[in-house]
């Protein structure tokens, strides 16, 4: 990944301390960049925040009617939860109406971040269960389609039918040929494409809304379950649902693993793909809060904006000792 741009900015009292780069792309509904940082043909997996794609060919196959899923179901296959019983309730209910359970699962463990589920694996000496794992919304997805198909239970290989479909669903979205892929934490494939393949992919989203296929009917019914309920797309505390929550208009975000994030601006039909180049969640974070500032779509004094740029950083006593803050190119 090179050239990239600093983009959030780590200070201590009167010293920059440290300087996160990466890249970022904007794009409008012809898949033409509005604004960039960095390099827009980076070559990236864009991880997690590809899971509104991956869960494309679950209703234009006709899975999702057929199975009847709600938006509850479509926006936890394009979740990154937190594991809460929010999360993992309607998980399990989901796999019970397929008949099917955990060990259908091909995700894997995770311990939740959510802490009153966390305390009480602890408490009861309980070991974790791939409900927990923050895919196991997308996974649900995966085993939903795979009946649609009539696909084995391996759905994670590459050659599975499911597979296959989530790569020609990403293709066709960033309209580029991925350059290949790797094996994501919950085992799934995820495909690399150029940082504005992705930020045209998201674009195209956000202007779904006008279109009358079945692509972009699947693409506005799946960026509307995720803003409607968008405290199962990440969780509490976590950026996602709290700077959904605090936009002025519907905006769908999604974060990725390794510093990755995009956005879906369906008003301005918009789309945001974002790369910090060391993996720092903290950077990735603070960056796409600013460029929603920039976009006019989110206040900057807004409490949830506060948490992600412009944040004290405070020591162990309480004492407030520096600042996180987006870059000067940013605002």
């Amino acid at each position: 990944m090179s050239n990239p741009a600093p983009l959030t900015e780590i200070w201590r009292g009167p010293f920059e301390e440290c300087i996160h780069t990466g890249h970022a792309v904007i794009c409008d509904d012809t898949g033409q960049i509005v604004d960039a940082w960095g390099d827009p043909d980076a070559i990236v997996m864009p991880r997690s925040s590809a899971k509104m794609i991956q869960a494309l060919p679950l209703i234009e196959s006709g899975a999702a009617e057929a199975f009847g899923l709600t938006d509850i179901q479509l926006a936890l296959a394009c979740a990154s939860h937190n594991g809460a019983a929010i999360h993992t309730d309607p998980v399990t209910a989901w796999l019970g109406n397929l008949g099917l359970g955990d060990d259908d699962f091909r995700c894997g463990p995770q311990m939740p971040k959510d802490r009153p589920a966390f305390n009480h694996l602890i408490r009861t000496d309980t070991k974790p269960c791939q409900m927990h794992n923050n895919c196991s919304g997308k996974h649900a997805g995966f085993l939903t389609l795979s009946k649609h198909l009539g696909g084995g239970p391996e759905y994670i290989d590459p050659d599975h039918p499911v597979q296959k479909a989530c790569l020609e669903a990403f293709e066709d979205t960033t309209r580029e040929n991925s350059a290949g892929f790797g094996i994501d934490g919950c085992s799934a494939p995820n495909h690399a494409c150029t940082m504005h393949g992705m930020a045209r992919a998201m674009a195209g989203f956000a202007a779904a809304a006008n279109g009358t296929d079945l692509r972009h009917r699947a693409a506005t019914r799946l960026w509307q379950a995720m803003v409607d309920h968008p405290d199962l797309v990440a969780g509490e505390r976590r950026a996602c649902t709290e700077l959904m929550r605090a936009t002025t208009e519907p905006v769908a975000l999604k974060t990725g693993a390794e510093g990755y994030f995009t956005a879906i601006l369906p008003n301005r039909k918009l789309g945001i793909a974002l790369k910090i180049t060391d993996g720092a969640t903290r950077a990735a974070n603070c960056t796409i809060a600013a460029l929603l500032v920039r976009l006019g779509v989110l206040e900057a004094d807004h409490p949830a904006a506060r948490r992600f740029m412009n944040a004290p950083i405070l020591n162990r006593r309480g004492i407030n000792t520096g600042v996180i803050k987006p870059a000067e190119s940013l605002l």
